[in-house]
């Protein structure tokens, strides 16, 4: 298959770890080089042909996630900034809450914990043992509550969301709709609009298979203007590019959000990854991650894993956690990543997370290391 060819990983290296930081495609490779040495020789000279390439970049990004503008994507650092905008732009009143999970990563976590000296409480729903989740989380909110903050993909159990049902919950009560969505945004196929969605963020690092220092945040445009800007620069103004213009507004589109000097080398690598994907098509792509998860799961049964991923295949995206029976995970751990698999350590769990293009063979050689 010809996307297979587009990853040149060191034949002793099992990658099952795209949860953490991605490899990059050899597209993507390429078009670092090729950004690198165009500035080493001409410098910006090509300026305007690297601003087309940021627009393709938001065209892509709106298109993944089903936004309806390129207008309405930002791009940001990373996801905590994007949960920093909500969190430090909308006018908290003391006495509110916000409803979340204690599955969290600490990105959507200690943004909302930040609220406290305003008097606004972070919830956290216990979702181990619920037969739905959302359900545990429904039932922390009461008529205090402004917001459910919550990832669509738990990082480290791999728990999977159903956001539809979550945002329908949040639009019939006017509560305001947040979601992380860096564990599911390149991985399996995500629609803002289905979901109801209000804020979306996510880092392009992970399934996005980009750099770091990059990502996506989405905000819903009637609600763009609530929240109070808490960076400016001459990015972020309507009229951008005017430096003589004395007088000055915000930006009406996404583009509010970003102050200052775009993160060009970014953006290149990024639209490069992103072009894999479109290329292959999402729905191709989902299909290959899940079918990694179904085999993974079941042969981790059968070898006596724990599988802490649950069961139902509606629960699953690309990540998928066990543990052991004896207890020795953190030799076990040791044990494979010295063997060159390289995977991560969550939570009390080992957590494999191949991509759509992971061969099998490579997750037969993983697997077979954990009956040694």
């Amino acid at each position: 298959m010809t996307y297979r060819n587009e990853f040149n990983l060191q034949d002793d290296v099992i990658y099952l770890n795209h949860a953490a930081v991605s490899p990059w495609p050899q597209r993507t490779v390429a078009a670092v080089r090729h950004f690198a040495e165009q500035n080493g020789y001409q410098g910006s000279l090509d300026y305007p042909q690297w601003l087309v390439t940021e627009q393709q970049l938001r065209e892509k990004l709106a298109c993944l996630i089903n936004a309806p503008s390129p207008d309405d994507i930002a791009l940001v650092k990373n996801t905590s900034e994007a949960l920093s905008f909500i969190a430090c732009g909308l006018d908290w009143r003391s006495g509110e809450n916000i409803v979340s999970s204690n599955q969290e990563f600490p990105s959507n976590r200690i943004v909302w914990e930040s609220l406290a000296p305003q008097g606004v409480e972070l919830r956290q729903a216990e979702l181990a043992g619920h037969d739905s989740p959302e359900d545990a989380l429904f039932a922390l909110v009461d008529e205090n509550t402004r917001m459910i903050a919550i990832s669509s993909v738990q990082y480290a159990t791999g728990l999977r969301m159903d956001l539809g049902r979550i945002g329908e919950f949040c639009r019939e009560r006017g509560i305001l709709f947040c979601v992380d969505a860096i564990q599911s945004i390149g991985a399996v196929q995500f629609d803002a609009q289905a979901i109801q969605a209000d804020f979306v963020a996510a880092d392009g690092h992970k399934w996005m298979m980009g750099p770091e220092g990059l990502g996506v945040f989405y905000c819903r445009p009637e609600l763009r203007e609530q929240l109070r800007l808490s960076q400016f620069g001459w990015h972020m103004v309507e009229a951008v590019g005017d430096f003589d213009q004395l007088q000055w507004q915000p930006a009406s589109s996404a583009r509010r959000f970003e102050c200052g000097s775009p993160n060009m080398l970014g953006i290149h690598a990024l639209n490069a990854s992103l072009s894999l994907l479109a290329e292959t098509g999402l729905d191709r792509v989902e299909e290959l991650v899940l079918g990694n998860s179904r085999y993974l799961i079941r042969q981790l049964e059968e070898l006596g894993m724990t599988v802490t991923t649950p069961a139902d295949p509606a629960r699953h995206a690309g990540i998928v956690s066990f543990t052991t029976p004896d207890g020795e995970l953190q030799a076990l751990f040791e044990r494979l990543l010295a063997a060159g698999v390289f995977c991560a350590c969550r939570s009390g769990n080992i957590r494999f997370s191949p991509h759509f293009y992971t061969p099998r063979e490579k997750l037969d050689q993983a697997l077979a290391l954990l009956g040694h």
